[in-house]
């Protein structure tokens, strides 16, 4: 995504979901008509393989969402964040800090996520190397929450409903607790619901061969 990862682009010049989005869109849009991908996303990825899922429904043949927000037709955005944030423990965010890129006066822009959140909730059960690199490499995540980021994250029951999704539920996630994961599931139902237990938010790092397997069932069964 954009501003991720080695991506060039700095959060200050994100300005909506569809920049955000760009990259991926681009992959999708580049890929033949006939060729069909598995789009796996993690976290805040959820967000971008529903919108990628709406615009390209015929090149998705299976939406995974890892321990990933999961929205729908009859379930928008706004609420599930709206559930997310207050399903917040009395922590919150814990040291995570805020931009105003736009002024003080103005909605926070972004959020760089603090150590200590880091640690305890999201690699409190992954080694403690891929921590490490964690706090090495964060960036701060730009918050879009204009009318056209809106707009561009809407789906529907006609192309992103006509997709095959499957959730990876976390159970020991500790940002995207499993009451919400289980939340989301419930209010917008998968193809299909699978268990990592015992992994933290960053199943990559805490359970990598579960979630190979995981992925690799996936793979055998709607690919």
């Amino acid at each position: 995504m954009a501003g991720s990862g080695i991506h060039p682009k700095q959060v200050h010049e994100i300005l909506s979901m569809s920049d955000y989005l760009e990259p991926l869109m681009e992959l999708m849009a580049s890929l033949p008509s006939e060729e069909r991908v598995i789009l796996v996303g993690h976290s805040k990825g959820g967000l971008c393989i529903s919108a990628a899922m709406e615009r390209f429904p015929d090149k998705v043949s299976v939406g995974v969402f890892a321990t990933a927000f999961m929205f729908g037709p009859n379930l928008t955005s706004e609420t599930v964040i709206q559930q997310f944030n207050e399903g917040l423990d009395s922590e919150g965010y814990m040291d995570t800090q805020y931009g105003f890129h736009n002024g003080q006066d103005k909605p926070t822009s972004s959020f760089l996520f603090g150590p200590n959140l880091l640690a305890s909730k999201l690699y409190q059960l992954s080694p403690p190397e891929d921590l490490t690199l964690a706090l090495s490499l964060v960036r701060p995540v730009g918050v879009c929450k204009d009318e056209e980021s809106n707009k561009a994250m809407a789906v529907t029951k006609e192309k992103y409903g006509s997709v095959r999704r499957v959730y990876i539920v976390c159970n020991e996630d500790k940002i995207l607790t499993e009451d919400f994961q289980r939340w989301m599931i419930a209010n917008n139902p998968p193809d299909e619901v699978k268990l990592i237990p015992d992994s933290d938010h960053m199943p990559m790092f805490s359970k990598p061969y579960e979630l190979c397997s995981c992925l690799e069932e996936i793979a055998e069964k709607y690919h």
